[in-house]
């Protein structure tokens, strides 16, 4: 696939993510996809997943963790089968109610048009601030 084409498959992830459609975004992914989000265990989205099972796993969990004020995939940068995405997200811990910003990466991989690897690169000591009990 092109360089064009692969930014154009992870941005329509973003968009569907944007909208809450997560079958869709679903849709993007190989079948045995593996997704991680390097953190500790107070970080219960953490770790890595595999498969269609495992990423709707993450996006119930993320969704029952924090509330989204903000979120912007600012910056695509495509070189082969990855596509880097630049952007930044405002949160907030539905268990504490602390706010978390940050920037962040995510580096996709893909293969045969879709996503293939998912690896998020986030300031997982603001996600441990804002989700820790006092």
């Amino acid at each position: 696939m092109s360089e064009r084409t692969n930014a154009d498959v992870v941005q329509r992830g973003y968009e569907a993510f944007g909208r809450g459609d997560i079958p869709a975004l679903l849709d993007l992914l190989t079948d045995d996809v593996e997704w991680t989000l390097q953190g500790p265990s107070v970080i219960p989205f953490a770790g890595t997943r595999h498969g269609h099972e495992g990423v709707a796993e993450f996006f119930s969990v993320l969704g029952e963790t924090l509330d989204f004020e903000q979120f912007e995939p600012r910056e695509y940068v495509a070189q082969g089968d990855t596509v880097v995405v630049v952007g930044f997200e405002r949160s907030l811990s539905r268990a504490t109610g602390r706010t978390i910003e940050q920037e962040w990466a995510h580096v996709n991989t893909l293969r045969d048009g879709k996503i293939a690897e998912f690896r998020a690169f986030e300031d997982t000591g603001a996600y441990v601030a804002a989700l820790e009990p006092s």
